[in-house]
């Protein structure tokens, strides 16, 4: 049987296009958007049952993308169009180095000392850039430029995969030089969320055509994707 996914605690502020990091006992959710409230500054942190506030953002953004731990979290990009960059201490955020390349719907992996940022719009792009803790410089260029992707792993082992445009099933690998083709995902699909390493990634949710939400999880074994188990609720502009 696949694995299963279960309910979990409901976030305080409801939203979409925001981005996430930490693990599912310890998880951080930051910024977003919400219909009729606009772009989001809100923070809120997960301990494997419920969601409680955190320090806000200083810089109010959706479509931004995320990496590292509940308590050295770091948040960069998004929309408007920025390239900015903050770090989460466990309870504040504050100003880190700005990205070379200010980009929206990036995704991104590793931690707050140790960040990976690739591809992104508002025009398709492959750039990479990884972060040292204070200051980004670039990487290798993906071999599909996208946006709208998920992505998992750390610095030196990166994975992405999905996004558009058109929408992919492509997967890619990254060493900390450079990225290589993956397995293909099975089901083509964009605004999705990712998390894990890149022998055991996960993908789940997204837009596999038009507006609607799914529910399709698969996991990646460091070569190919399988299906696991389907979330209860479709859903996607997920973190």
């Amino acid at each position: 049987p696949y694995a299963a996914w279960s309910t979990g605690g409901t976030m305080g502020t409801a939203r979409q296009n925001l981005a996430g990091c930490g693990t599912q006992t310890a998880a951080l959710g930051f910024g977003g958007y919400v219909n009729l409230g606009g772009t989001q500054i809100a923070t809120e942190e997960y301990d494997g049952s419920s969601w409680t506030g955190g320090g806000n953002l200083a810089t109010t953004r959706s479509k931004l993308a995320g990496a590292g731990t509940q308590t050295a979290g770091l948040a960069f990009g998004g929309q408007p169009v920025t390239g900015a960059t903050e770090e989460y201490n466990g309870s504040a955020w504050t100003a880190g180095g700005t990205m070379g390349t200010a980009r929206r719907n990036l995704a991104g992996a590793g931690t707050q000392t140790a960040g990976l940022a690739f591809a992104g719009g508002p025009t398709a792009t492959g750039a990479t850039e990884e972060y040292n803790g204070s200051a980004w410089t670039a990487g290798g260029t993906m071999g599909t430029a996208r946006y709208l992707l998920a992505g998992a792993g750390t610095q030196t082992a990166g994975l992405a995969f999905g996004g558009k445009d058109p929408a992919t099933a492509a997967t890619e690998e990254y060493n900390g030089t450079s990225w290589t083709a993956g397995g293909a995902m099975n089901t083509a699909r964009f605004f999705s969320a990712g998390c894990g390493t890149q022998t055991a990634g996960l993908a789940f949710a997204g837009n596999t055509g038009g507006d609607n939400g799914s529910v399709i999880t698969e996991e990646y074994n460091g070569s190919s994707w399988t299906t696991g188990g389907n979330m209860a609720t479709p859903k996607a502009y997920l973190a």
